[in-house]
């Protein structure tokens, strides 16, 4: 039997062609999804064995756990004079605290900022502060402020050289002329990010002028003498590691660990924090092995049918039902190496191609694109798996269709779809049910008043109903789909019944012989277009609700923004100096400050009385803003956010900054705790989600010297000649090079920029759907054309022209397209529009349907049917008129 199985798997390739493409598709996304995880976690390994290239590592021993929500674990900061106690240890060669810069900008030889797609590092650079991994190729270390050496990467994006002349922003003391005082190689590529040297004296200077305590660390590092000069075992690493601790002081908090066991845990993190990837590639390939499985039973369906005969012939000569299903099966193992083997040739390729198109904007990744023997294991085991799940229906038919009926080929009639269609109709319902649960949810202010007498329940968030009534809606529709495909049939055939009265009423139909059968190829394009459509509306609100609070809530005249996050203090004072301006405000950022029992992060603004009362007031108020705003102990909590956490005016809340290990390390920041009160409850606009405090109540919470200014809002006096203001901003701004100067449409396009790139995703995943649905649609057709291979001969044969049978399958094609869609754009719609209901209190204020794009796919289904019934039609035609009429 296995010898029959593989005669007729050869004999069958051609029609398993879309089959082995579905499955090379859906198995390229999970190796990729795979190889690529992979690359990144190379990558990451890679740039902390340069980046943090220490034996050893003394840290604090005190876990700090006010930053549980986040993924690093952090400890207490150490004084930096243990360097001088660190250094005295025998075996040591080498001691210092890893310091940098993050908001440098190198200005390169055309006189503009560099662009980079990791941003700019600025590491202290000396030989008294070596980096073992940095490899001079030309030059020296820098020396002074006026001093810069750069990686070999980072000279070839901004075009210098050794001697070159150029700028060089600090962060601090802004722009300042520097010479390029050497080139060094690194041991690892820094995956687009631009590396400078800085003398260590001038980055504490630096650090020292926003604020930074440099007489506290969170590490400090140590290089050691026992492998002369190269990186230690780890013997050698617990060896010096051992030797430090007993030399610290007792009461210093602090441990020294091996360099191999600090790498670990930073790049655990940072695996952690890049998790989300992989996922979102698996989207795309459970999409593909979704609509693959309908094909593979599909195509086994076909081939089940024509050789039923042959297999009522092995039954009659003693074949059990077993042996028959043997020899469908091995069918479909043939199938699933086969496709299994495509798709992994496909997802290498895609890799080598993600990593080459990467590398063509400046980030080269370390790894190889060659997938690994446990992902290739995986990507077979998938493609197996979905072919026998495909196949398993059709082999028990032919195992158990009783030899007589088989010689006969009676065809049982399909199955009621009414039970079906009341089950689906049920879970659809729940599902909608559910949906109205989260909007009444996230429009509770707490608990008590929630929708349900449980309280439980109504402390569940809108998360989870979210999640469960999308699975029930979908489900719901999958299922209710065969009961209504023979009256949407007649509706979507109306049209082209009236227009192609013989080839119309034809395919109309044809649509309801086989309800299952269109249901679950329509299903395919129904998942795809129902995803794109929810993110549509969910992009299309947010561009909406953006331009809302530029339009409606901003009165400043323009905004500046900065490229790296951080807009110089010097150049807001000098754009105050301007005879013009009546104000200048700014929204500061200050990350890693929780409050509570809560453990995530909370967005945290420090704001002005300036930008509360004239550049951005709140919509609505309740309590008193004044008193936030200039007493210490008071802050205002957006309206979103204060539901969220079920706060009041009055209530005493515990902020808590849990600065992350880089802010340690690289600030002294340590973490602290304030008590407030909630002095007001804010909406509208920037109002609406997260916390706002007073400058001097940053202060106390020890963020200061983190606190990000990425925009400012400036405000010129009635009567100013706006274009001759940008011209006088621009003469201030130029020599910081990083700032932009944006009007309100300027700034309502830039802040629209993320949706657009959602917008991207959301094409992405259309184009798939498209693709899939193609395959489908073809297949199910071809086993339609094939099933009715005399009924179309015998039309042929009383005068129906090829033209007509063509317009017969294109019609059939796309009312299974358009059918699929219209079900996709319902639920998605519905989604989305579920979805801003609950997130509106946290900005998406509007709601927008962008109606265009959902006609162009409704337009582009009808393509996509004509488009998948040029393969069927050309089959039908294939066969001659005598020979399709006497077809058993």
């Amino acid at each position: 039997m296995i010898t029959i199985g593989l005669r007729d798997a050869r004999a069958h390739l051609p029609r398993f062609i879309m089959s082995i493409i579905a499955i090379a598709l859906g198995v390229a996304f999970v190796l990729g999804s795979f190889a690529f995880r992979g690359m990144l976690d190379t990558q990451v390994d890679a740039m902390l064995a340069t980046n943090a290239d220490h034996d050893v590592y003394v840290r604090g021993t005190q876990r700090d756990n006010t930053n549980s929500g986040t993924e690093t674990t952090t400890y207490n900061t150490i004084n930096t004079d243990l360097v001088d106690t660190i250094k005295h240890v025998a075996g040591v060669s080498g001691v210092s605290v890893p310091e940098s810069l993050t908001t440098g900008v190198l200005v390169g030889s055309d006189g503009t900022a560099t662009a980079s797609s990791g941003g700019t590092s600025s590491m202290a650079l000396s030989s008294t502060h070596p980096w073992r991994s940095a490899h001079f190729t030309s030059g020296t270390y820098p020396k002074g402020r006026n001093q810069i050496a750069i990686s070999s990467d980072t000279a070839s994006a901004a075009h210098l050289h050794r001697g070159s002349t150029t700028t060089y922003v600090y962060p601090a003391a802004g722009p300042t002329k520097v010479t390029v005082s050497g080139i060094f190689d690194l041991d690892s590529s820094q995956a687009g990010t631009l590396i400078v040297g800085l003398d260590p004296a001038v980055i504490e200077q630096e650090l020292a002028a926003q604020g930074s305590d440099t007489s506290k660390a969170s590490v400090i590092g140590v290089y050691g003498t026992a492998n002369n000069g190269s990186a230690l075992t780890a013997d050698q690493q617990q060896a010096l590691a051992d030797a430090i601790n007993a030399k610290l002081p007792s009461g210093s908090k602090a441990v020294a660990v091996t360099g191999d066991d600090y790498r670990e845990a930073q790049s655990k993190a940072t695996r952690d924090s890049i998790g989300f990837v992989q996922p979102l590639i698996l989207i795309f390939a459970l999409i593909a092995l979704f609509v693959g499985t309908f094909i593979i039973a599909n195509t086994f369906s076909m081939i089940v049918r024509e050789a039923m005969r042959g297999y009522a012939l092995l039954r009659s000569i003693g074949a059990s039902p077993r042996q028959v299903f043997t020899t469908v099966i091995v069918q479909a193992l043939t199938l699933g190496i086969i496709g299994s083997g495509a798709g992994i040739l496909l997802g290498w390729g895609m890799t080598a191609l993600i990593m080459r198109v990467i590398a063509m904007t400046g980030t080269t990744l370390e790894g190889s694109a060659v997938p690994t023997p446990s992902a290739i294991a995986i990507g077979v085991a998938v493609g197996v798996i979905v072919s026998l799940i495909g196949a398993t229906l059709p082999a028990a038919r032919a195992a158990n269709t009783p030899p007589i009926q088989a010689m006969n080929e009676t065809v049982n009639p399909e199955k009621p779809t009414l039970a079906r269609g009341v089950g689906g109709t049920i879970l659809a319902l729940a599902g909608l049910g559910i949906w109205w649960l989260a909007v009444a949810i996230a429009n509770t202010g707490n608990a008590a008043d929630g929708p349900t007498p449980w309280r439980a329940i109504n402390e569940l968030g809108t998360g989870w109903p979210l999640g469960i009534g999308a699975g029930l809606v979908v489900i719901g529709v999958i299922m209710l789909a065969p009961a209504i495909v023979a009256p949407a049939g007649k509706i979507l055939g109306w049209l082209p019944s009236r227009v192609f009265l013989v080839t119309g009423r034809l395919a109309t139909r044809n649509i309801g012989r086989s309800r299952r059968r269109t249901a679950n190829t329509a299903a395919a394009l129904f998942i795809g277009v129902a995803l794109v459509s929810c993110l549509g509306v969910i992009a299309s609100s947010v561009s909406t609700s953006i331009s809302s609070v530029v339009d409606d809530n901003l009165h400043a005249d323009y905004v500046l923004q900065s490229a790296n996050y951080r807009i110089p203090s010097a150049a807001l004072d000098q754009v105050r100096g301007l005879d013009d301006v009546s104000s200048v405000t700014t929204l500061t950022a200050t990350p890693a400050i929780t409050y509570g029992n809560n453990t995530a992060i909370t967005r945290t603004m420090v704001v002005d009385d300036d930008f509360a009362h004239t550049t951005m007031p709140p919509v609505t108020v309740e309590g008193d803003l004044d008193s936030a705003l200039w007493s210490t102990g008071n802050i205002i909590v957006g309206k979103s956010t204060a539901k969220d956490n079920n706060w009041h005016v009055g209530q005493r809340v515990t902020a808590t900054f849990a600065p992350s290990s880089t802010a340690q390390a690289t600030y002294g920041a340590e973490a602290k705790t304030q008590t407030f009160t909630v002095a007001a409850i804010a909406s509208g606009g920037a109002w609406d989600l997260g916390v706002f405090i007073n400058a001097d109540e940053a202060k106390a919470l020890g963020v200061t010297q983190i606190l990000m200014t990425p925009q400012a809002f400036v405000t010129f006096k009635p009567g100013t000649n706006l274009a001759h203001a940008r011209n006088q901003l621009t003469k201030v701004v130029k020599p910081y090079y990083v700032i932009a100067i944006m009007d309100h449409d300027e700034y309502r396009s830039a802040m629209s920029a993320m949706v657009n790139q959602v917008l991207m995703i959301v094409y992405a995943l259309l184009a798939l759907s498209i693709i899939i649905a193609i395959f489908g649609i073809v297949n199910t057709l071809t086993l339609s054309v094939s099933e009715r291979t005399r009924e179309i001969g015998v039309l042929r044969a009383i005068g129906m022209s090829n033209g007509q049978v063509r317009g017969m399958i294109a019609i059939e094609s796309s009312i299974i397209a358009v059918l699929g869609t219209v079900l996709g754009l319902a639920t998605g719609v519905a989604a989305g529009v579920v979805i801003r209901a609950c997130f509106a209190s946290m900005g998406l204020s509007d709601l927008s349907i962008p109606w265009p794009q959902l006609g162009a796919f409704l337009l582009a289904s009808i393509a996509v049917g004509i488009l998948a019934a040029l393969p069927p039609a050309r089959q039908a035609l294939r066969v001659p008129v005598l020979d399709a009429v006497v077809v058993d």
